[in-house]
């Protein structure tokens, strides 16, 4: 374990007579948190197993322990003996120490002191309701001098259930306080996760062998001489995508309806049938979508019916994408937004026309670490589909990885990208594709250094 160092004064004010504490599993790693709560980074023991809870403030902060994979320790006996010597005979001695209404001043310095030189605890939770006997600004300041005479230096959250606000004591001392019970085990929960990340290799990704940056430099050129900040058209996308590496679904752009038909020829069998246009954002919803057409003739009927529809919708069109359909797979989605503060924010998550419904996404900032993809498509709630759900087959879980490194490269490599979205994303048994992409360039925003975190 690895003591706190603390970062910031946690939200306000907070103490009880029930200590509860705990040891945490590894969770997944989270950079970008609320700072108000992150009382600190800590390198957590595995969790343990069993947990339980008397008292009613006590039973709110262990389900919320429980829920946020925050587990009760096991007391050693010899911590029971030593808080047996000066609790009363009807005090708890489990988890949480439930030290009953009558608790001292002396007992919560006492009671913090034992559970703190615990090997198995890792931080403490002290919790004071005003029912309690002993004064409120006793008890805190009591807390606040045994916080400095701790044997091992263990995080300390305070939950002060009073309308009163936190006491000066407290404060003074650095010890985050809280209202309640769930306040104070969410911030240790993120804390626990901050410091996981600290820990973890953080090591940019080296980049794909295969990238020709100086090709997508001049592909992004050429499109800010045209105009910026604009999206790209899909000839553009394509090239800039390829440049990377990123696979993506073979295509051909056609001015025309009749160019559409020609292209469906020339990429022969079934394909799909695409309006483009700078002014559609949804596709599907409005009708510029079209899939399973096969030959010439149906291609192109396909294409003056669309033009129809959708100029009378008021939108002007660019031309139409001819598109190899793909068969069987996952959709997912894989994009980046460029975010103000951090910069580009990598995301992957379920893909398709519900991903905006299901919401099911990971995010991380660049530059990516090797690790981030593969802790970004396993944290999924739609994974299990990934690795052939109910019979069926297995996809290439690795080349979506790799698409999502590679996608992280380029954005990282050329900040002019300040959008980009591949959706959906097919992953199949041989592979992973971009069936869809959108691309926004502006010029490079200026991006502020990051601070020593």
């Amino acid at each position: 374990m690895m003591a706190l160092r603390r970062l910031v004064r946690l939200r306000s004010p907070v103490l009880s007579a029930e200590m509860i504490t705990w040891t945490s599993r590894p969770c997944a790693v989270s950079r970008a948190q609320r700072a108000c709560e992150m009382p600190a980074p800590l390198m957590m023991r595995p969790r343990s197993k069993e947990t339980w809870c008397a008292r009613p403030w006590a039973r709110p902060c262990a389900d919320a322990c429980e829920a946020l994979d925050l587990s009760l320790s096991d007391l050693s006996d010899q911590t029971r003996e030593r808080l047996r010597q000066f609790l009363p005979a009807a005090a708890s001695l489990g988890n949480p120490v439930d030290m009953i209404a009558t608790a001292s001043p002396a007992h919560y310095a006492e009671g913090l002191k034992a559970l703190a030189a615990d090997p198995g605890v890792d931080a403490v939770i002290a919790i004071y309701t005003p029912v309690m006997a002993a004064p409120r600004e006793q008890v805190a300041a009591a807390v606040a001098a045994a916080s400095g005479e701790l044997e091992r230096a263990v995080p300390l959250l305070a939950v002060y259930v009073s309308a009163d606000g936190p006491p000066q004591a407290l404060r003074a001392a650095g010890i985050p306080v809280y209202d309640f019970p769930e306040e104070a085990t969410r911030a240790l929960q993120r804390a626990v996760r901050y410091a996981e990340w600290r820990a973890a290799e953080n090591e940019p990704a080296p980049a794909p062998s295969d990238v020709h940056a100086d090709e997508a430099a001049a592909a992004i050129a050429t499109a800010l001489g045209e105009g910026a900040p604009r999206w790209l058209r899909p000839d553009e996308i394509e090239r800039l995508l390829s440049s990377y590496g990123i696979p993506v679904a073979e295509s051909r752009f056609a001015s025309s309806a009749a160019a559409s038909g020609r292209a469906a020829v020339e990429l022969g069998g079934q394909v799909a049938l695409k309006a483009v246009c700078s002014t559609l954002v949804h596709k599907t919803e409005a009708g510029a979508v079209r899939v399973g057409l096969r030959g010439a003739s149906q291609v192109e009927r396909a294409a003056r019916e669309m033009q129809t529809r959708l100029t009378g919708q008021g939108h002007k069109l660019d031309g139409f994408l001819v598109q190899r359909m793909l068969s069987g797979g996952v959709e997912m989605l894989v994009g980046v937004v460029s975010d103000p503060q951090f910069g580009p924010v990598v995301a992957c998550g379920a893909g398709g026309t519900t991903a905006e419904l299901l919401k099911d996404v990971a995010v991380r900032l660049t530059p990516l670490t090797a690790a981030d993809p593969a802790e970004m498509v396993r944290s999924l709630a739609s994974f299990p589909l990934l690795e052939g759900y109910r019979g069926a087959p297995k996809t290439d879980i690795a080349a979506l990885e790799d698409l999502i490194l590679r996608v992280g490269a380029l954005v990282e490599n050329h900040p002019e990208v300040v959008e980009l979205e591949c959706n959906p994303v097919l992953v199949t048994p041989d592979g992973a594709a971009a069936v869809d992409a959108r691309v926004r360039i502006a010029s490079a925003p200026l991006r502020k250094p990051w601070p020593a975190l």
